[in-house]
């Protein structure tokens, strides 16, 4: 698999212009932007906007959404390939080595945007006037990449950058209310899978429920499920299932004539003291105290 260590490379093998900078260029596409026709991975981040008209954009190995008006965000070393693809309009892609951000904040701050995480089906679709922020802020990336660099050129642009980011950040907001609305609530959902992971027995076969299972499940990315549900609930992925584990722990404590350990390993917890600890974290008791305030 290709693997582009510098954005020279990239340029070269794609047809591009030669990078004004060797850590961070952009380009605007036409009727097709192919990067190529297989796989490939690179040290860079890539954010494109894209009205996708025909072929595929394989992101991870899954088919990225085709809806119009999409950004992606690919993060490094991701693996994705571009498939015969067509624009039904004018489409842009920015590249950003890691190593331009040395040193500035958005370094650090990169992985508190989680949609570098997410998946095909779960692109950012954008509205007209959303569109236009992107483009204004595309212009302005533009003009400085092609403006005379000077000591102020990197901190410009990763201001354009870091301003597009947090309005992708807010327009992921309204998309996930708006998605919500359309399709119900994931909570449901998920619990649903939840009750459905139990009374299949796979706590038995696969342990306790994982992020990465019950996002797989609902077809969801792990990043993208945890930040759907925090919009609906207050609550990650993780801490809802915490909670539905300890929820059925004092079911069972209140109903069953098991000990303590026996219910533990039942919910699949082979180590009891942990087990322990989540429950009193999330009911201020220890499940012996809970099993004798029942008796109390």
């Amino acid at each position: 698999m290709q693997h582009y260590k510098n954005l020279a490379d990239m340029h070269r093998a794609n047809g591009f212009p030669m990078p004004e900078n060797p850590l961070f260029s952009l380009y605007r596409c036409t009727q097709t932007c192919g990067l190529g026709d297989r796989e490939f991975t690179s040290d860079f981040y890539m954010i494109g906007f894209k009205k996708l008209k025909s072929g595929q954009i394989m992101y991870g190995r899954t088919e990225y959404d085709h809806d119009n008006g999409s950004m992606m965000f690919i993060k490094p070393r991701q693996v994705i390939e571009f498939q015969g693809v067509e624009f039904e309009e004018d489409a842009f892609i920015i590249f950003i080595h890691e190593d331009f951000l040395n040193g500035h904040i958005l370094h650090t701050e990169m992985n508190k945007y989680a949609f570098f995480d997410y998946e095909a089906n779960e692109a950012l679709h954008l509205s007209p006037s959303e569109e236009q922020i992107m483009w204004d802020l595309y212009h302005k990336l533009d003009a400085e990449y092609h403006n005379n660099t000077d000591e102020y050129s990197r901190d410009i642009i990763l201001t354009h950058i870091d301003s597009m980011l947090k309005y992708s950040q807010r327009f992921y907001k309204r998309q996930f209310i708006n998605r919500t609305q359309l399709s119900g609530k994931t909570v449901s959902k998920f619990n649903d899978a939840l009750a459905a992971y139990f009374a299949n027995g796979l706590l038995v076969t696969l342990g306790l429920p994982s992020v990465n299972v019950m996002a797989s499940q609902l077809n969801l990315s792990p990043r993208y499920l945890s930040d759907m549900l925090k919009q609906e609930t207050g609550k990650t992925a993780i801490e809802l299932i915490h909670i539905y584990l300890v929820n059925e722990a004092k079911n069972r404590l209140k109903s069953d004539d098991q000990r303590v350990s026996e219910i533990a390993y039942e919910l699949g917890f082979e180590n009891l003291p942990y087990f322990s600890r989540l429950f009193k974290k999330e009911t201020g008791l220890s499940p012996n105290q809970f099993k004798k305030s029942l008796v109390n």
